[in-house]
């Protein structure tokens, strides 16, 4: 039977296993059986290395040196271990910022990335359009779930960039529209005349903050969709 302790002269005995790991002769399960963290062996090496120290012969000194860089690894170890340690903590703390900033938007309006608008009682969730570049004339489409068109809206020139809608749900007719989830599709014309689909952007209220399975901050909307809150592209 082999023993799993080697004693060394009378001064102690330390792990096999560790004398294993610092020759670089250990298995993989040999190593995941000692369960040392990296300050236990840092602590046992150097025991093991006073031991050595007193036990050698003073006319046949032992070389240290490969000792001493084995050493120096483990201090190296224990080092990276602290830093992970501390980037852990900094991250859970600046996801708990994260998510108190996100807290300020509940019950704010919001425009996301999306096509659609939202009526109830009367009223739009509004929605936007994002324009690349600078335009001599914008319109937006509304249709129903039907797929029919309900309203046209002209915006007229408009400059590059995020562009809040303000809407009345109405039709063509100026009739209310009832309620329900309508499309919008936006076009815009430059100044050469050519004509180019545009980025809408929806607008809902955001009703709370949740935490998504990536661990990032999601922002539950009023029309039913989750959203990251780095998406959020205006505050109304």
């Amino acid at each position: 039977m082999t023993s799993s302790n080697t004693t060394i002269a009378s001064g102690g005995t330390v792990s096999q296993n560790l004398l294993d790991t610092i020759n670089g002769t250990s298995s993989g399960s040999a190593a995941a059986s000692t369960g040392n963290s990296p300050t236990d062996m840092q602590t046992t090496f150097l025991r093991l290395l006073t031991t050595q120290l007193q036990n050698q012969d003073p006319t046949n000194p032992m070389d240290s040196s490969q000792m001493t860089s084995q050493l120096a690894q483990i201090n190296t170890v224990t080092g990276i271990s602290q830093l992970n340690t501390t980037l852990t903590s900094l991250a859970s703390q600046l996801s708990a910022g994260q998510n108190a900033q996100a807290s300020l938007l509940i019950g704010q309006n919001v425009l996301v990335p999306g096509s659609t608008t939202s009526v109830v009682s009367g009223a739009s969730s509004g929605f936007g359009v994002t324009l690349a570049s600078n335009m001599s004339d914008v319109t937006v489409t509304v249709k129903n779930s039907s797929g029919q068109v309900v309203n046209t809206l002209d915006l007229g020139a408009q400059q590059a960039g995020t562009i809040p809608v303000s809407w009345t749900p109405v039709d063509s007719s100026g009739n209310t529209l009832p309620n329900g989830t309508y499309s919008i599709v936006a076009s815009g014309t430059d100044s050469s005349g050519a004509t180019s689909a545009q980025t809408t952007l929806s607008g809902a209220q955001v009703q709370s903050v949740v935490r998504q399975i990536d661990g990032s901050t999601g922002l539950l909307l009023s029309n039913g969709s989750t959203v990251d809150s780095t998406q959020v592209v205006a505050i109304l």
